[in-house]
């Protein structure tokens, strides 16, 4: 992670906003997601904007066509046994027609990104219409 987090930063109002975040949501009782993005220049991770994301649908359509993303989401599921579970992923949106540079950009600062956001799973998607199966991925965890 060294080489990372030379290359790629957080300012301190993103570092803030990931925590607030992770801790805000752990007993959310709807799906909750913001997005963040690499600048292309000066190769910081920073929210895209401020919206926090309560419906998969409405995320789904945000989802640029070209452009890889990180997506926080904090998904509340009950269990097969009964218990509720929030667990707290990075989706990592990686479009098929996205560029190999944009490709390189974000693989190199996934690890990053994960570590940053305290996340306990990666779970990549390639469009946006994967996002209709999470909850059978989050399942799993189980």
């Amino acid at each position: 992670m060294a080489s990372e987090s030379r290359l790629y930063t957080f300012s301190a109002t993103t570092e803030e906003k990931l925590r607030k975040f992770r801790l805000g949501t752990s007993r959310a009782k709807s799906p909750q997601a913001v997005v963040y993005q690499i600048d292309k220049h000066t190769l910081e991770i920073a929210q895209v904007d401020d919206t926090i994301y309560d419906n998969l649908q409405d995320l789904g359509d945000e989802l640029p066509d070209h452009s890889p993303r990180f997506v926080l989401l904090s998904y509340p599921l009950t269990l097969p046994s009964g218990r509720l579970s929030v667990p707290y992923v990075l989706l990592y949106y990686l479009p098929v027609t996205c560029n190999a540079e944009l490709r390189m950009l974000y693989a190199g600062a996934k690890e990053l990104m994960r570590n940053t956001a305290e996340v306990g799973k990666v779970i990549e998607i390639g469009e946006a219409e994967d996002l209709e199966t999470i909850e059978e991925k989050l399942g799993g965890e189980a």
